[in-house]
């Protein structure tokens, strides 16, 4: 993640709002931690600022801003939801948004209390988000794919941070998922990005799903990957026995994508314990979780 072009502080989110709502000047902001594509405000005590920090964030933030409004309203899960949107200008380039801030921790800094009660709530989730997505529904170059195609990112994170006694094992979950068959169904929509610092929890249970800006239409497995990236151990059964669509193929390429965003969390919690840019330190233990979960909970 590179470094945004302009510095975004409490300064400059106030005066993009005095200058385009300002009727929403006045309520208090503070700054929320983490974030990878957007920095985000709190705004009072139910609106949060999203301002894009990466190149490719303001097209996504579009989309999100695109989509949400038809999506939130059949899910059973707060969501984020876009109620003010910001144009760029000269004190701030890009597009920005006001959305509705959803309550609660996010999973990466807290734990479920009870798995059966979150693969139901997983479940019931994605069951009314997976739903066939229209003609024009967006697309992922970075998600989406046949595990096949993402074999390059898969070799890189394994290389880099595998551990060595589990390097055997993970490798052939990958395999496994790469000579899975391919969706055969039609495009659904699919949020694309579900890990631990992108749920919330509120007394020990799911509370919301935010971060939507990978949102596309494809292959449910990528979201069907939280079954064990999420849950805790012993829940990846009852939630797919909840879901009740997935074919063997689909729960192979969920679980050979599992094994992928476990790799990958690993490696940002290693960046984030080395104070590199773009580092999580608060994901490796969630990503050394997963794949743990990956190895142990095998359903086929």
């Amino acid at each position: 993640m590179t470094a945004p072009e302009v510095e975004i502080t409490e300064e400059l989110v106030r005066d993009l709002l005095r200058e385009q709502h300002p009727d929403l000047a006045g309520l208090a902001i503070s700054e929320v931690a983490g974030g990878w594509g957007n920095q985000m405000w709190r705004l009072g005590d139910h609106l949060a600022v999203r301002l894009p920090r990466t190149r490719g964030a303001p097209a996504l933030l579009r989309e999100e801003c695109r989509w949400l409004p038809e999506l939130a309203p059949r899910l059973p899960l707060p969501v984020p939801e876009p109620v003010r949107t910001g144009e760029p200008s000269a004190r701030f380039p890009k597009p920005w948004a006001v959305m509705t801030w959803v309550p609660g921790e996010p999973l990466d800094r807290t734990s479920l209390r009870s798995g059966g009660q979150a693969a139901d709530t997983l479940a019931g989730f994605l069951r009314a988000l997976h739903v066939a997505a229209p003609a024009d529904g967006p697309t992922n170059a970075d998600r989406g794919g046949h595990p096949r195609e993402h074999a390059d990112g898969f070799d890189h994170f394994f290389r880099v941070v595998v551990p060595d006694d589990l390097a055997a094992d993970v490798r052939a979950v990958w395999e496994d998922a790469v000579a899975a068959p391919e969706w055969d169904g039609p495009p659904l929509w699919v949020h694309g990005d579900l890990h631990p610092a992108n749920v919330v929890v509120a007394d020990g249970a799911l509370a919301g799903v935010i971060d939507f800006g990978d949102l596309f239409s494809g292959d449910p497995a990528w979201d069907l990957a939280a079954a064990w990236v999420l849950l805790p151990a012993g829940a990846a059964a009852p939630f797919f026995d909840a879901y009740a669509r997935a074919d063997e193929g689909t729960i192979r390429r969920a679980r050979g994508l599992a094994a992928l965003k476990g790799l990958f969390l690993m490696l940002m919690g290693q960046n984030g314990d080395r104070g590199l840019p773009g580092g999580k330190p608060t994901w490796g233990p969630a990503g050394r979780a997963a794949l743990d979960r990956v190895l142990r909970d095998a359903l086929t």
